[in-house]
């Protein structure tokens, strides 16, 4: 489980989230309200969202169109989560029978974590997150 994750306001824009995910080679961001998680929004959210709009062309159209949109529009919401006590193939079980690539971490309402498909496949290997194997 990765403890540190970034997370997005639900009224921020698709621009600026995909200037946070290439910048910080993220793929997945919890997306909170009122410091509660209302949702997770994926590079496969922001590339559907992108395509939708295939009339525009041009990076400064295509981030203009980003810009107008709201997270709110695109991100899958509710959040399916897990427990901190939960297995890794529970974890596993959840992300491969929903087909998605991360799970939030909460403890109550507490965000507390993100469990991603490399942090499973890590484990399937026998390497910790450093890269040193178990």
């Amino acid at each position: 489980m990765q403890t540190k994750i970034v997370t997005v306001s639900v009224t921020e824009r698709l621009s600026t989230v995909e200037d946070i995910m290439t910048l910080g080679r993220v793929r997945h961001m919890p997306v909170v309200h009122g410091g509660k998680l209302v949702g997770v929004l994926s590079q496969r959210d922001l590339l559907r969202a992108s395509l939708s709009e295939l009339g525009v062309s041009g990076v400064e159209a295509r981030r203009a169109f980003l810009h107008a949109i709201e997270i709110a529009q695109v991100m899958s919401s509710p959040a399916i989560t897990i427990d901190p006590d939960a297995s890794i193939q529970l974890a596993a079980r959840l992300m491969a029978d929903h087909r998605i690539g991360c799970l939030p971490v909460v403890d109550g309402e507490e965000l507390i974590g993100l469990v991603t498909e490399t942090d499973v496949l890590h484990w399937v290997a026998g390497v910790h997150p450093n890269g040193e194997p178990s």
